[in-house]
């Protein structure tokens, strides 16, 4: 049972990122992504730093190195790899930006052998390389009807591949950080407040701060939604990096779009059109993760 402890906790963690992504779907259909963003930054800070408070107590094993390396967690993955995701979708287009950031597992996986020293077996290897396969398919078929984009930079595509690098080293910072001592929860705290004053500040530098009208919108309940959806996500994460490698969490945690399609189809046919395509694609990944799972 303690073998499922770490692939049921990132499975778990797949799902409620699914919701999440469900609900920012809703949400932003008529509403603006920025938006969205600070509210879930804003819930997050909401359920997770008094979580770490009260877990952590008295004793929080806060160390120096454990405080920045959640803290670098928190810049590196959300703050730093959203920034370049955003960019590449503005500059290439969904379509082209995001199968290329699915990776992301893929760069996890390396750098969790080069710097943690964990082992990535070949089945592993080939289980990681069928959920980057399957999730890119996905992305790409959502995105087919992205137009417009026929000349490009091929410059542009390191933005994307930048945000799949970018967010495949933040697990590597928080296991630096896990392996301190420090409670996974006062580590989402550290990350999760570093994160939204570091994106409290970007949008004030770009002058896109929300307005306050944002919260009495229609869309907010959706958007404190995702929060809760995300919060959930977040402490099932990294539960499940306090007990399993990266090598096995970061690939089973791209089930998501399996979720993804499930929700879609169900809830969200008026927005989202699920393909054969995209079911196949989803059975790829399904396969790649259970080939991880299985070399636990």
């Amino acid at each position: 049972m303690v073998e499922l402890l770490g692939p049921g906790l990132a499975v778990a963690a797949a799902l409620f990122l699914a919701i999440q992504v469900g609900c920012i779907r809703i949400g932003t259909d008529s509403g603006r992504s920025n938006d969205a963003l600070i509210v879930v930054l804003l819930v997050n800070i909401t359920v997770l730093v008094p979580v770490a408070l009260v877990v952590g107590y008295p004793d929080y094993s806060l160390s120096r190195n454990s405080l920045l390396a959640f803290a670098a967690a928190g810049l590196v993955g959300t703050m730093m790899g959203r920034a370049f995701e955003y960019a590449g979708i503005e500059r290439i287009g969904a379509s082209r930006s995001e199968p290329i950031k699915a990776s992301q597992p893929l760069h996890a996986a390396v750098l969790a052998v080069l710097v943690l020293g964990e082992t990535l077996t070949p089945v592993m290897a080939v289980g990681t390389v069928l959920v980057v396969v399957g999730v890119a398919i996905i992305s790409w078929e959502s995105r087919s009807s992205s137009t417009g984009l026929e000349s490009i930079s091929w410059s542009y595509l390191a933005l994307p591949l930048a945000s799949a690098f970018l967010y495949g080293i933040e697990p590597i910072f928080a296991k630096v950080g896990l392996a301190t001592g420090t409670s996974p929860f006062v580590g989402l705290g550290v990350k999760t407040v570093t994160a939204t004053v570091a994106f409290y500040a970007y949008l004030r530098y770009r002058g896109v701060l929300p307005e306050r009208g944002v919260f009495e919108s229609v869309n907010t309940k959706w958007y404190v939604a995702a929060g809760l959806a995300n919060s959930a996500f977040l402490l099932s994460y990294y539960a499940a990096l306090a007990v399993a490698p990266v090598v096995l969490v970061q690939p089973v945690l791209q089930t998501s779009p399996l979720f993804v399609i499930l929700i879609s189809y169900v809830f969200l046919q008026r927005l989202e059109r699920v393909t054969w395509k995209i079911v196949a694609a989803a059975g790829i990944v399904a396969l790649g993760a259970g080939l991880v799972a299985l070399q636990v």
